[in-house]
């Protein structure tokens, strides 16, 4: 299947190296090989020079992370559009069956196996050996795998798998989306903590050069499902994306409908169409209803949801005085360059262990730095801070006369995430109560695919935070967006304060503040709910 090719600006180089990546492993490569070019992708996407003019000037090499090896393949990448390293293992590796064979709950290795025992190399060539019984002949395939495989090949989209992460998610329906000329849809579109039903809609007279075109989108490497106005592709990594094409005086309609949850679009009754959602609602007599609140069924109007724009700072941030990969001055910078009024570098203090931490003497060094940076960018505002943790007694990992010099503390617990609900409640909330405290982080521990939330009593921290005036975060990492959605509505009726911020360590993640005010915006928060739309001095004085 031809590929087109995207413009190479800094995203499009970067997808080619995660490409690269993924069949390195997938042909079992030394890990560290696809590791270096993970990270040279990340390095290229958070660079702000146009890294193909650094690669023709002979000065990727300066960029982090980029030694010989890559710069080589970069500058074929270049000069002729091509990896040929890269077309080689598409080859040899078979992304199309292999990312068939994810979505089918079959490794990577098997399946290759599998195909090169059938003699197919297509998704429609291994769905008729399947069904004319040849999965038989494979050793180590009985009648109960078989049936298996073909009950996933007649509904592959609907088995149940692991979500994508936001961030990954809206990447790549994003892309997508803006190849074809639509609009994304399904459960990024509404900012879902974790994104299962990922689709793009597209509005066209033409359905089937639009379907044409997606099938030769890098990111598909395999159609499992074709209609005349619909198809289902598949990525490398098994994750299935649907396409739409609607009629343009329907889009709003198709729109609408793949973007609400079932629950949401059923409440509403048929649905009219519509060149747009906002006709669909009017026809209905209903007011707009933000993405992110088409979760449950409501026909209500909502209220005016906090926006990204309304954020004056970032109150998390991390630096290489911990774990951060950027100074504090290349932090607050761009931080400025945001348009923010101001920035927390909240760094990790001892107790976490895991990585490396401050104590009071290296806090107060780095007041020096931030001293500096707060010359350099005045009227632009470094506060001191810190990701302060919980000990285990509930006292906090700092002595009171550094946490009293400090802007801004952060309250965190990293280690006893699964400790029983009573115990972990009430070593928080004793935290909660030291006066130099002003936010609990991502207060439920949770990483998503990986560690479920703690049992910290919520109902319990909100009496805490209305008696202190300690705010509660909805952290922007991707893989944490704690508090959920859920949580941070249940904080804003009862009247606590939220901070989306980012815990941001580089640059490029303070980019995540849109995933933190989207989560906020999922918990109905307006800006008079966030502490940080609020202007300086009276962050400051509060």
């Amino acid at each position: 299947m031809a590929r087109r090719q995207a413009p190479l600006d800094n995203g499009a180089i970067a997808e080619r190296l995660d490409a690269f990546a993924v069949l390195l492993d997938l042909a079992g490569s030394e890990r560290y090989t696809a590791r270096a070019y993970r990270r040279a992708a990340e390095t290229i996407r958070e660079t702000r020079a146009p890294v193909a003019d650094l690669v023709r000037a002979g000065r990727v090499q300066d960029l982090r992370g980029i030694g010989p090896g890559i710069a080589k393949r970069l500058r074929e990448l270049v000069e002729t559009g091509r990896i040929a390293e890269l077309d080689a293992l598409e080859q040899s590796v078979n992304p199309e069956l292999v990312g068939l064979g994810r979505l089918l709950g079959i490794g990577p290795q098997r399946m290759v196996e599998i195909g090169n025992a059938l003699g197919v190399r297509s998704v429609d060539d291994f769905r008729e050996a399947a069904r004319a019984g040849r999965l038989r002949a494979i050793a180590g395939i009985g009648p109960k795998t078989e049936r298996r495989v073909l009950e996933r090949l007649e509904g592959p989209t609907r088995r149940e798998r692991r979500g994508l992460l936001l961030n990954r998610a809206r990447a790549l329906v994003e892309g997508i989306a803006e190849s074809l000329g639509g609009e994304p849809a399904g459960d990024p579109r509404r900012w879902a903590d974790s994104c299962r039903d990922l689709a793009v809609v597209v509005a066209s007279d033409r359905p089937q050069e639009v379907l044409r075109s997606f099938e030769e989108l890098a990111a598909v490497v395999a159609v499992v499902e074709r209609e005349p106005r619909r198809a289902v592709g598949v990525t490398v990594e098994g994750v299935p994306i649907e396409l739409v094409v609607a009629e343009p005086e329907s889009f709003g309609r198709a729109l609408l409908r793949a973007t609400g949850t079932k629950a949401y679009v059923d409440a509403l009754g048929p649905l009219p169409a519509a060149a747009d959602e906002a006709g669909v609602y009017e026809a209905l007599g209903l007011p707009w209803c933000p993405p992110e609140l088409r979760e449950e069924p409501f026909r209500g109007r909502p209220p005016a949801l906090v926006e990204l724009g309304d954020v004056r700072g970032d109150l998390h941030c991390h630096t290489t005085w911990s774990d951060g990969r950027a100074s504090v001055l290349e932090m607050a910078t761009a931080a400025r360059d945001l348009g923010y009024e101001y920035v927390a570098i909240c760094d990790h203090t001892r107790n976490v262990r895991v990585v490396p931490g401050l104590d009071a003497d290296d806090l107060r060094r780095q007041a020096d730095e931030i001293a500096e940076a707060n010359e350099q960018l005045a009227p632009f505002r470094v506060l001191r801070g810190t990701e302060v943790d919980i000990r285990r007694d509930g006292s906090l990992d700092l002595p009171d006369d550094v946490l009293e010099e400090l802007d801004w503390v952060q309250l965190s617990l990293h280690a006893g995430q699964r400790e029983a609900a009573e115990p972990l409640t009430r070593k928080v909330a004793e935290a909660m109560r030291h006066p130099a405290v002003r936010c609990l982080s991502h207060p439920r521990g949770r990483i998503i695919n990986h560690r479920p939330p703690n049992a910290l009593d919520l109902e319990a921290v909100f009496e805490v935070a209305l008696e202190t005036g300690v705010a509660l975060e909805t952290n922007g990492l991707p893989d944490r967006l704690d508090l959920s959605g859920p949580e941070v509505r249940l904080a804003v009726e009862a009247g606590v304060p939220i901070v989306a911020s980012t815990d941001a360590h580089s640059v490029r993640g303070l980019g995540n503040m849109r995933l933190a005010v989207a989560t906020a915006r999922r918990g109905w928060a307006t800006a008079a709910d966030v502490v940080n739309t609020r202007p300086l001095a009276e962050i400051l004085s509060s």
